[in-house]
C-alpha cells in the first residue's frame, strides 16, 4: 500500500497487533491511495481532504473507510496509536479526525487513553487545537452528545451505527472545510 508516496506494508501502517494487521489488510484490499504529489480523482472529487480514522474495531474502520473513499472521495488514514495520531495532527497531514470514544488498545506514555482523552490532548496543543475532531460512538442516549462534546472539546458527534451515509460524508466534509468538488 502506498500512502503519501511511502511504500508501506499493511502491518507497518497500523499499530502492529493482529487486529490492526487484519484491518490494514482489509483496507489495502479495498482502498487504494495515490502519491501525495499526484492525488487521484474519483467521480469528480479530488483526494485533497484527508480524514484520520482513530478506531480500534477493524470492521468499523473498514465501513468508515469505504463510505468516506467511495461516497465522499476522501483520502483516509487510520491509526489507534496515540503517538502516531498526535504526530499526524501536528504534521498537518490530516484535515479532520474521526475518533471513536471507546478505544480499548490505545496507550500513550504508559497509560490507557480513550477518544475523549486523545481529543483533549489535541485541543490543548496550540499546534493541533484548530484541527476539527468528530467523535464517533455507540453511546447514543439522550444527553450523551452534549456531554461528550463538552468533555472533549470536539466539534462534532456521530452516533453508531452510521445509517445515513450521505449525512455522514456531509458532516465530515463540512468540518473539513466545505465543498471539494472539482
Amino acid at each position: 500500500m502506498e500512502i503519501g508516496g511511502d511504500n508501506l506494508t499493511a502491518g507497518e501502517r497500523f499499530s502492529g497487533h493482529a487486529a490492526g494487521n487484519l484491518c490494514a489488510r482489509q483496507f489495502a484490499a479495498n482502498v487504494s491511495i495515490g502519491k501525495a504529489d499526484s492525488p487521484p480523482h474519483f467521480a469528480g472529487y479530488s483526494f485533497m481532504t484527508t480524514v484520520l480514522i482513530v478506531e480500534d474495531d477493524p470492521m468499523n474502520f473498514r465501513v468508515f473507510s469505504k463510505i468516506l473513499t467511495k461516497r465522499g472521495g476522501f483520502t483516509v488514514k487510520g491509526s489507534e496509536d496515540v503517538a502516531e495520531v498526535l504526530a499526524l495532527a501536528r504534521s498537518k497531514a490530516v484535515d479532520v479526525i474521526l475518533i471513536d470514544v471507546s478505544l480499548s488498545r490505545s496507550h500513550y506514555q504508559g497509560k490507557a487513553y480513550n477518544g475523549i482523552q486523545i481529543t483533549q490532548l489535541l485541543k490543548q496543543d496550540p499546534a493541533t487545537a484548530s484541527l476539527p475532531v468528530i467523535l464517533v460512538t455507540a453511546h447514543a442516549m439522550v444527553g450523551d452528545r452534549e456531554s461528550l462534546l463538552a468533555q472533549s472539546g470536539a466539534e462534532g458527534y456521530i452516533a453508531k451505527p452510521v445509517v445515513d451515509h450521505q449525512a455522514f460524508v456531509n458532516q465530515i466534509q463540512t468540518m473539513a472545510g466545505g465543498d471539494r468538488a472539482v
